[in-house]
């Protein structure tokens, strides 16, 4: 069967037509997911070309998310590029939470720059909650509850315990934000402020008549140096007495005192009776050596008699000698010296 080239015309156009319909679907299917969101800036006032939004795609960029921050920022009266807006994006921060940070420092007449705050959001602190803070202040316990105390305790120089509790008033210092320390510095301060103030007290009488002393001595050290925060006031919540520890340390000083005294006491016993048989040993050895010369006696008196140095005259008048000596001795009633 012959076909008319006319024919054969006509079908190639339509599949040409139909060909180009499909690619103009699929464009539209692909694009219809941006159409919404640059319709939508163009009509804000805050622009952003369709092409942009295509490479935010491409650039794992959510561009809804870049969109409706910067119509956000838009209409508070703040410029951010999108430039500015992908780069924190893809740098891991929250777009979102900075904007909204931006919008309500500008609304406080907070001087917040966009490249600080994004430094404050990439550092992990939370900016908004940091502007929300320096507009509201926040009240800090002291101490604070997850340290498991419910008090400070310090004591006065009297030796009287006081127990103490405080709330401290603080607003966010947004420029020293980054770097700064945190609460549990601050917290930390004004507890080493308070136990420093009552311990240089003279008397728990005087921290207790005036408890605003402490706050006053609290704020003139500038304990929010280095931090995050500025002190605007501190407050003397409670102050309680608590034990004489003045009492047990000295009870507990006489006791120490009272065992170190026996044990030098024990000690001078041990090295009495340690001297006493030392000089008993020696008393033995001078004895032993006394016998010992009595002992030689004899000997020289028979050598004497063999060398004719010594009589029996001599003899029996050594010996009447003797004799009147321990009759004395018995009569004196001293003991008989052996001879």
């Amino acid at each position: 069967m012959n076909t008319s080239p006319l024919l054969l015309a006509v079908d190639y156009t339509w599949i040409v037509w139909g060909v180009v319909g499909l690619i103009g679907l699929i464009i539209v299917f692909f694009l219809g997911q941006y159409l919404q969101l640059w319709v939508q800036a163009l009509v804000s006032g805050a622009k952003v070309g369709l092409v942009d939004l295509v490479m935010m795609r491409l650039r794992k960029v959510r561009p809804d998310v870049i969109v409706l921050n910067r119509i956000s920022a838009k209409k508070a009266g703040l410029e951010i590029p999108t430039d500015l807006l992908e780069a924190h994006y893809l740098a891991g921060g929250n777009v979102s939470r900075v904007v909204r940070a931006m919008i309500a420092a500008d609304k406080a007449k907070i001087d917040l720059p966009w490249d600080r705050a994004t430094a404050i959001d990439l550092a992990g602190r939370d900016i908004l909650d940091a502007v929300k803070t320096s507009v509201d202040p926040k009240v800090i316990d002291c101490p604070s509850v997850s340290s498991g105390k419910t008090t400070i305790d310090a004591v006065a120089q009297d030796g009287i315990q006081l127990k103490a509790k405080a709330r401290v008033t603080v607003r966010t210092n947004i420029a020293r934000l980054v770097g700064g320390a945190t609460e549990e510095t601050i917290i930390a301060r004004v507890g080493e402020g308070i136990i420093s103030t009552i311990g240089s007290a003279s008397s728990h009488k005087a921290v207790l008549e005036n408890p605003d002393k402490i706050s006053k001595t609290v704020l003139a050290k500038g304990l929010d140096s280095g931090t995050a925060f500025e002190i605007l006031s501190i407050d003397i919540a409670d102050v309680d007495v608590g034990d004489n520890i003045g009492a047990h340390l000295q009870a507990d000083q006489a006791e120490a005192d009272t065992k170190r005294f026996q044990a030098e006491a024990e000690k001078r016993r041990a090295m009495a009776v340690a001297l006493e048989a030392e000089y008993q040993a020696e008393v033995q050895k001078n004895r032993a050596l006394v016998v010992q010369a009595e002992a030689e006696i004899p000997k020289a008196m028979a050598e004497a008699f063999r060398g004719g140095n010594l009589g029996v005259m001599d003899y029996y008048r050594m010996r009447n000698v003797m004799a009147d000596t321990r009759m004395r001795e018995s009569i004196s009633g001293e003991p008989p010296s052996k001879t």
